[in-house]
């Protein structure tokens, strides 16, 4: 983990930590229950705001699914880490990247900023410092959801704290709820359209970074396919958040090219 992942990642927590404890200590929705006695509303608040942290955290320093060189990835280190790296047929030959040297399986990508291949690339967060790819997408996308459920929720409760008058007095005492109001709109608006984005995507079997590249990606561009990973919707979001092994795309592909018309 570098600097700059260290500074990002110690952002988003001050951030976080800031936003919630200014809601709980203005006068808000929440602080009112708690002056009533009534915490389970709070207490399941700052819960979820705790959850989303750590979502965030386990995204941000997982494995991707980095691309090991053929002498790293041995038997007995897969069953260790409880992952089982797709068998090719022999007659299917993989490229060799021309940065890190190694075997790159179908729809992989070299990330510049990880200097690692990814498998099922999708895309490099610069929020998270990591790449999105086959091993925490899924995982990426609960963040996403337990993250719009905490801005939604903060939204509400801000504006819950905002009474509006026109005098600088006013002002003084609603800057924080009026900045935190709007920053969790710009958040929310963000979150959900990552959120809409990856699920249609997902639902398509397809990549943000396969999306946005069709055109110069060999193995799409010579595709009789539009996009041959695709089989249907739901064994789609299926192979997406139900498959505990990562997949040989290339039988899928090659199955779907060689199908009769």
């Amino acid at each position: 983990m570098g600097p700059g992942g260290r500074w990002v990642r110690a952002a988003h927590t001050a951030l976080s930590a800031a936003l919630t404890l200014g809601l709980l200590l203005h006068r808000t929705d929440l602080q009112k229950q708690e002056e009533r006695g009534e915490l389970l509303q709070p207490l399941i608040f700052v819960l979820l705001v705790l959850c989303s942290i750590l979502l965030y955290f386990k995204v941000s320093l997982m494995d991707p699914g980095f691309v090991k060189p053929e002498e790293e990835v041995k038997a007995g280190e897969d069953k260790e880490q409880g992952v089982v790296i797709p068998q090719l047929p022999g007659d299917i030959k993989l490229r060799r990247c021309g940065y890190c040297l190694v075997k790159q399986p179908m729809r992989a990508k070299h990330c510049q900023q990880c200097q690692h291949c990814v498998r099922r690339y999708d895309h490099h967060c610069p929020w998270l410092e990591n790449c999105v790819g086959e091993r925490n997408h899924p995982l990426f996308i609960v963040y996403l959801s337990v993250q719009l459920v905490v801005l939604l929720w903060g939204g509400q409760v801000a504006w819950s704290g905002l009474y509006f008058e026109q005098s600088r007095e006013w002002l003084q005492h609603n800057i924080f709820l009026l900045v935190s109001f709007l920053l969790i709109f710009i958040f929310t608006i963000v979150v959900l359209l990552l959120l809409v984005s990856h699920l249609y995507l997902i639902s398509c079997n397809t990549t943000t970074w396969e999306f946005m590249s069709h055109h110069r990606i060999s193995y799409l561009r010579h595709s009789e396919l539009e996009n041959p990973f695709d089989q249907g919707i739901i064994l789609n979001l299926w192979r997406f958040f139900c498959s505990r092994h990562l997949t040989a795309w290339e039988n899928i592909y090659f199955h779907k090219n060689t199908e009769p018309v």
